[in-house]
């Protein structure tokens, strides 16, 4: 490992930076950065002259020229990083940026709402545009928009200037995303926007900027600083961006009375989907494969009933066919445990469990997993409007249906 003369660096203490593991590098001209970093543990390869000014001062400074980290300065400047502390400086840093977004919200945040619903009411859409960093978020603002039942696609603005302009129809809205609201590529756009006559929502952290001076309503999306050491990479202003995107699509979602049920249609393909479109008639066991037995049935032949059905429950009717009590082989097991054989010969309505938790066939697997999760069971009776037993879920078989 480097020592102090390959690292060739100015070791000035007591800087007042940030405490707690490296905090990165910041340049000072092309040759040299500071780099910020906790002391309280010492780094092996220093010279002992350099370990002798070391200070307990928090954020200490080392001056690291570009030649040292390319002859292996680097690897005491990695030994020397607390990772941890500065992936939680990061987590900070955006925490911040969205509380920040979230109180500057106002009126305008409505204003871009009902611009939306008209659109959308009127046969219209909601086209996201964005670029660089901003591109990938507008995909992901515009997917969620789309799944949630508001109508959207992506607009990349190098394209539309060739063509791709045909995507906006005289109904739409375009949702502009720029943080600086001066990027070329969309300052390009707009006129062209403007002439089709399309209302543009500007999402920026500049409402003085040329992106704004276009739109009909601005966004304000302004966050006090970004998680790159340089402030420079888009980072808190992206999760910014992304925030406000579903804040706008899930209050879209409440104002047009999109219902689970709509949610399910737009996603029949994985469990989401499945969970949401299938009911309990479509999962459940019937027949042969679910074992019904009376009160007065001894719990022997009860657990003969059991493995014949290939599970792991026998449902208890009374007269009727309707449901009186469930019984498993954990209560089979504790049982035997408890009594030992004895319980053998026992009419099973005397060690069953009475009035278990049912659902109707027609109630939605999504709340039947609800059921099974909150009451940690494992088999779940299936019963008519008239309390009749008509099948059994067996909680088991969920993954093979991939509703879980």
């Amino acid at each position: 490992m480097a020592g102090a003369s390959a690292l060739a660096a100015e070791y000035q203490p007591g800087y007042d930076g940030l405490p707690g593991g490296a905090q990165g590098l910041r340049a000072r001209n092309d040759y040299d950065y500071d780099y910020d970093y906790d002391y309280d543990q010492d780094l092996v390869g220093f010279s002992e002259a350099t370990k002798k000014k070391r200070t307990p001062n928090h954020g200490d400074r080392l001056r690291v020229s570009v030649s040292s980290l390319r002859t292996g300065g680097v690897s005491a400047i990695i030994d020397a990083m607390n990772f941890l502390e500065s992936a939680r400086k990061v987590f900070d840093v955006e925490i911040e940026a969205l509380g920040a977004v979230r109180d500057a919200l106002d009126e305008r945040f409505e204003a871009a709402v009902n611009l939306f619903l008209k659109a959308l009411g009127s046969g219209g859409k909601i086209v996201v545009t964005g670029v660089g960093k901003n591109l990938p978020v507008a995909e992901k603002i515009s997917a969620t928009l789309a799944s949630t039942g508001s109508t959207s696609v992506v607009l990349n603005p190098t394209q539309a200037i060739h063509g791709d302009l045909g995507i906006l129809a005289p109904a739409d809205v375009l949702l502009a995303l720029s943080y600086s609201g001066e990027s070329d590529e969309i300052k390009t756009l707009m006129p062209a926007v403007r002439r089709l006559g399309v209302p543009v929502v500007a999402l920026t952290g500049d409402a003085q900027s040329e992106l704004a001076s276009f739109s009909e309503v601005v966004l304000l999306a302004k966050v006090p600083r970004e998680a790159c050491p340089f402030n420079m990479a888009p980072t808190a202003s992206t999760t910014a961006a992304l925030a406000m995107g579903d804040a706008l699509a899930m209050t879209l979602l409440e104002a047009r009375g999109f219902r689970r049920e709509d949610y399910a249609k737009l996603h029949p393909g994985g469990a989401i989907g499945r969970a949401l479109l299938l009911r309990a008639r479509d999962i459940m066991r019937s027949g042969e494969h679910v074992a019904a037995v009376a009160e007065t049935t001894l719990v022997k032949d009860v657990v003969v009933a059991m493995t014949r059905a290939r599970g792991g429950v026998a449902y208890v009717v009374a007269a009727g066919g309707r449901l009186a009590g469930l019984y498993t082989d954990g209560d089979f097991r504790r049982g035997i445990a408890g009594d030992g054989l004895e319980l053998l010969n026992r009419p099973v309505g005397e060690v069953m469990t009475r009035n278990p938790v049912n659902v109707d066939p027609d109630d939605l697997a999504v709340d039947v997993l609800r059921i099974f999760e909150q009451r940690k069971i494992d088999d779940l009776p299936v019963v008519d409007a008239e309390g009749r037993l008509v099948g059994g879920i067996d909680i088991q078989d969920l993954p093979k249906l991939k509703v879980m």
